[in-house]
């Protein structure tokens, strides 16, 4: 089933004692273009994210938003400067035994000295949390394709539903060309005979005149190719792979033929029926460019 680029998804989860929130967007791009907004103490995670992003993702510009909240976390632990306590104790010692003043120290008194105390942040484990940050990811981004595939099944159908159309004017087409050239052979025989009178009309020359004619205007091949076109058009659409590009590609030879027809068509309404098939073709260029 195709899949539209545009999407969004979202997951919430955990790696260890961190909370994990993390958001997909994407809009239409010629090729894929991903970026990974996150807390920069965890961008040794963003590689990770960003492979798991090319596995879900062929082109489309596509944004991750991830969140860390740390607060439950217990990776701060409290440190002493031992070497500089003994120091503190030793001169507090001295100066209350050689000038008879009391020693009052409390160890509270003295956590409160300068550099006694120390705050430091625990190493963290730079692999256990990237494989929590991908797991989350892999979720959002399973909730991303969720939402991708269903906007590709709404853009299936209208895309089915044009082609359609397309095949009904074709028909009308292949209807109205040998009406041309039936057209053009009576004209042709009306002024031989105006100006040579009926003994002097030369069926043969008429048919031969009205063959070259219905040769230079035939769209045999044309409709015969776009049918083709349009058989190769559905095919791919009931595919898997990412097709987006194999189709605008494939809608360039469908107006190939178009302009094919419009240029050979000496019929007014063959024409207006040209005019109509560029624009249910145009219409579905315009809704190709926003699948995967």
């Amino acid at each position: 089933m195709i899949k539209s680029m545009t999407g969004y998804g979202s997951a919430k989860g955990t790696a260890g004692d961190l909370e994990i929130s993390i958001e997909v967007k994407s809009v239409n791009n010629r090729y894929l273009d991903a970026s990974v907004r996150m807390p920069r103490s965890f961008l040794f995670a963003e590689d990770a994210v960003k492979s798991a992003v090319q596995k879900h993702i062929s082109r489309g510009k596509v944004d991750v938003f991830i969140s860390v909240d740390s607060s439950a976390a217990n990776n701060m632990t409290v440190k002493v400067n031992e070497g500089l306590l003994k120091g503190y104790l030793d001169a507090i010692g001295h100066i209350s035994a050689e000038y008879g003043l009391p020693n009052d120290l409390t160890a509270v008194s003295i956590s409160r000295f300068p550099d006694i105390l120390s705050v430091e942040k625990a190493d963290l484990d730079a692999e256990a949390i990237s494989a929590g940050i991908v797991a989350v990811a892999e979720e959002a981004l399973a909730d991303f394709d969720s939402m991708r595939q269903r906007e590709g099944e709404k853009l299936c159908a209208d895309v089915l539903a044009k082609l359609e159309t397309i095949e009904s004017l074709v028909c009308e087409v292949e209807k109205e060309s040998p009406k041309t050239v039936e057209a053009y052979r009576n004209r042709l025989r009306e002024k031989m005979t105006e100006l040579l009178g009926t003994a002097g009309v030369d069926e043969n020359r008429i048919l031969a005149e009205a063959a070259i004619f219905s040769d230079r205007i035939a769209v045999d091949e044309e409709t015969v190719r776009l049918r083709s076109h349009m058989s190769q058009l559905r095919s791919m659409l009931k595919g898997a792979s990412p097709i987006g590009r194999k189709i605008d590609f494939l809608i360039q030879e469908f107006n190939r033929e178009a302009n094919t027809i419009g240029s050979k068509c000496q019929n007014s309404d063959i024409a207006h029926v040209v005019v109509d098939l560029k624009s249910e073709i145009e219409k579905i260029r315009e809704q190709i460019q926003n699948i995967e």
